[in-house]
């Protein structure tokens, strides 16, 4: 089967714009509108024109990890974020900063409202990129059940 070249050439351009575009939803989620659910949707439509444009090899391209992996790293990443707080003394997700004057940069405010939101963020990416491993199987001619070996498991 042949892909439409425009096709394919656009959503390469527009899915690293828009993977862009969530990674700024990220990054400034904890001081404006945004955050890591909001970055990961839209890093979720990334991946979803990815699979447009070339299909699950393509969505697999994205990262060699598995999509659960990415899901629990995210879960654990915001799940201490949150009880970190609350091992010191303070409240569950109580929020910390930290401001560091960096060379090129200039004065950087990090909080740890952006360690949740990259949690939240990977969480968000590793569970579309487990809906695309699992429901964007391809078939092959002659399979009756129609599924190709995954990531990890033999031919």
């Amino acid at each position: 089967m042949r892909r439409s070249t425009i096709l394919d050439v656009s959503t390469r351009m527009v899915t690293v714009t828009t993977l862009v575009l969530s990674i700024y939803l990220l990054a400034a989620g904890h001081n404006q509108p945004g955050g890591g659910f909001i970055g990961g949707l839209v890093g979720g439509a990334a991946i979803a024109l990815a699979y447009v444009g070339g299909g699950l090899e393509r969505v697999r391209a994205f990262t060699r990890l598995q999509p659960w992996t990415i899901l629990g790293a995210g879960l654990v990443v915001a799940s201490l974020s949150a009880i970190v707080p609350l091992v010191m003394g303070r409240a569950v997700l109580e929020q910390g900063f930290v401001s560091l004057d960096l060379p090129v940069l200039g004065k950087v405010k990090a909080t740890s409202a952006l360690v949740f939101d990259t949690g939240v963020y990977a969480l968000v990416l590793g569970m579309v990129l487990m809906a695309f491993e699992a429901l964007g199987e391809e078939r092959t001619p002659g399979s009756s059940t129609g599924s190709t070996p995954g990531r990890g498991e033999a031919s």
